[in-house]
């Protein structure tokens, strides 16, 4: 094969390529060192192709998310059943697993248990050795070395690759010492978190996150600490995201909705926790203004037991929670008045409330009101902050903008993230793509141009990205702040895409017909195939086997909503992490998987802790539904990765023409 590649090569083409040639040469500087390298591109090329995973919508659900991470979506679980089976009882089984999951946590428990800790050591070591040796089966010995740690690599490896074939007494003596050694020198502990989090680590070669990391549940700046630390990881940015980079770029009107949320769902360690954000302002000047006011539509949503506050901590919440909402309307208001271009005048109802009449005027009908006591709106100018809510404001700004956690997380968003992205003939993004009422791709006019499918996508993420650099022009930047609060709540969002946010109707209007906000086109087409192969299109998305995944939407399974849409083509996979949507969904999660056999979809039920899991050996109960399986398995050469290695190998057998020809010389 590499002679008659480089038999079709000419001097021409050698000459056009040199520069290039010359470069590459630096790294492989002889024909001994290229040659080897093909090698080796050629056998990674023939392994099959690794998991991928994708999760959606976690919503600080950090308990649940770290759990589907370390149990690999159920396959750890699947790989100890295929490799003991009834060898080992259900609770060994249930332990063995708990074990690779929480190795720190769960040995602490055996220990203190465990009357025979050498027998248990042997035993467990060997349990594990069978694993990881499952699991790396898709790698090759030199990926799995740079995997290693440092401390154990040698030993790993040498255990790793052990015969079990029966050669001789001799190499099973040395395996067994081995073992023993280790536990005689008190590094069995070390060693069994290590083989546990390597096994962790290979069972996901590469985690696609689809967006809304934050909001509802009290843990995103946990999810945010694992990601920050993970091996392989890509993300595409949720509306609820998006409202966070807001907040860290200092947009007022975002970081009153984050706060909004974060009180209304009584999340305080998130804020104060998680990234220092110093809330006794927003307390001081709620309990003032509002202390005579019960505050009761501004009550706390309790989404677990271990999120519960005594009363005294429920009325100030609420009391900081109606002060930030007002206080959240007018600041977008300011925004809606200087971005006539964002065509929102229709959400500027404060200067709409008839306070005799306990009413509200929107879109020309009379509404009635269930709380007028605001004291902070004036009648002559009811969108102006008072001086006490302007000075808060520029004390929350300067939390969230001084906020070092926070402002390293959302770095991480951004040097990982984007609006969308293409892996393996699958197009993610969060929520939508806009469509006409025809189902064609509408055009969405920012600045001067318009942009539509792709391009718009392309150019929202720019714009995102141009409210963090810092040499963005003064005015560029004002507006790329502006339209991240408008990728939260405007109707020509891709991350919103509904006709309006009417927040402040659900708080202040009694009739609910007020409350409904009516989804674009993209939900009515989201079951159609011709749609759907459209998009793809436009997003240059090739492959047989080719799929739009996103999330945003919780699919309600108690309804008989189905996640696998327009023939298989589109899968919505927010199931419902957040405790907040698991009664609408009957559910607690969706998570793809993506391996050499084709694509599966895990529905999870809901995740008590990880203290059950430790102390109980409880794992999330999960079922698996075949979405597409591949006729034939794919390999490395099948994928993205293989495209890539195959250029480089043909570059490779360029420069084994260029040294055997005299055009580049070679050092020994």
């Amino acid at each position: 094969m590499e002679n008659k590649r480089e038999n079709i090569l000419t001097e021409e083409e050698i000459k056009e390529d040199l520069r290039y040639l010359q470069l590459l040469a630096q790294s492989y500087p002889n024909v001994a060192e290229a040659s080897c390298e093909i090698i080796n591109l050629e056998a990674i090329l023939n392994l099959p192709k690794p998991t991928e995973h994708f999760i959606s919508d976690p919503h600080g659900e950090s308990d649940a998310f770290n759990h589907v991470l370390r149990n690999a979506s159920g396959y750890v679980k699947r790989k100890v059943e295929e490799i003991f089976g009834p060898t080992l009882r259900l609770a060994e089984k249930q332990d063995l697993c708990t074990l690779i999951y929480y190795p720190e946590a769960k040995l602490q428990r055996i220990k203190a248990a465990e009357s025979n800790l050498n027998d248990f050591y042997i035993i467990t070591l060997n349990q594990l050795i069978k694993v990881l040796r499952e699991v790396s089966s898709k790698y090759t010995r030199s990926k799995i070395r740079k995997e290693l740690p440092k401390e154990f690599g040698y030993i790993i490896e040498e255990l790793l690759h052990e015969s079990h074939s029966g050669v001789g007494d001799k190499r099973h003596q040395y395996y067994n010492m081995i073992v023993q050694t280790i536990i005689d020198t008190q590094r069995a502990d070390h060693f069994i978190v290590s083989i546990s989090n390597l096994i962790q680590r290979l069972a996901i070669d590469r985690l696609h996150l689809l967006g809304d990391i934050f909001d509802r549940g009290p843990g995103a700046h946990l999810i945010m600490e694992t990601l920050m630390n993970y091996h392989n990881f890509d993300i595409v940015w949720g509306n609820h995201d998006i409202e966070w980079f807001g907040a860290a770029a200092g947009n007022r009107a975002c970081i009153a909705n984050v706060l909004r949320l974060s009180l209304r769902y009584g999340n305080l360690a998130t804020l104060e926790d998680g990234y220092s954000i110093n809330l006794l302002p927003l307390a001081t000047f709620a309990m003032e203004t509002y202390k005579d006011d019960p505050c009761k539509l501004f009550g706390v949503r309790e989404l677990s037991k271990e999120s519960q506050h005594d009363q005294k901590t429920h009325r100030l919440i609420a009391q900081m929670h109606k002060a930030i909402t007002v206080i959240q309307f007018k600041e977008e208001a300011k925004i809606i008045s200087r971005r006539p271009e964002f065509d929102m005048d229709d959400r500027k109802l404060l200067e709409h409330i008839n306070f005799e009449k306990g009413t509200c005027t929107i879109n020309g009908d009379e509404y009635e009101m269930l709380d007028t006591f605001l004291p902070t709106v004036s009648k002559d100018n009811p969108n102006a902050l008072t001086e006490e809510e302007e000075m808060l404001m520029e004390k929350l700004k300067h939390s969230f903008l001084t906020s070092d956690k926070l402002q390293r997380h959302v770095q991480c968003l951004l040097a990982h993230g984007c609006m969308y992205s293409i892996s393996n003939s699958n197009l993610m993004y969060h929520a939508t793509v806009p469509l006409n009422y025809d189902g064609s791709l509408k055009e969405v006019e920012i600045g001067e141009k318009k942009y539509k499918g792709m391009a718009l996508m392309k150019k929202t993420g720019h714009l995102v990205r141009e409210a963090f650099n810092n040499d963005t022009p003064p005015s560029r930047k004002s507006f790329a702040k502006d339209y991240i609060w408008y990728l939260w709540c405007g109707k020509n969002s891709p991350l919103f895409d509904k006709d309006k946010m009417t927040t402040f109707e659900r708080y202040f209007i009694k009739d609910k017909s007020t409350h409904a906000e009516t989804k674009g086109y993209y939900y009515k087409y989201s079951n159609d195939e011709h749609v759907v192969d459209m998009i793809l299109d436009n997003f240059e998305v090739e492959g047989k086997h080719r799929h739009i995944i996103n999330g945003h939407t919780p699919v309600k399974v108690l309804k008989g909503e189905t996640p696998i849409k327009a023939n298989g083509k589109l899968l919505v996979i927010d199931g419902g992490f957040s405790r907040a949507y698991q009664p609408e969904t009957g559910i607690a999660g969706y998570t793809l998987t993506f391996h050499s056999r084709g694509l599966e979809l895990v529905q999870h039920q809901p995740f008590l802790s990880a203290e059950d899991a430790i102390e109980n050996g409880d794992d999330i109960k999960s079922s698996t539904q075949i979405v597409e399986l591949s006729s034939q398995r794919m390999y490395v050469k099948d994928t993205d990765r293989g495209k890539v290695l195959l250029a480089k190998i043909d570059n490779l057998k360029r420069l084994l023409f260029a040294y055997r020809n005299g055009f580049i010389k070679e050092v020994k």
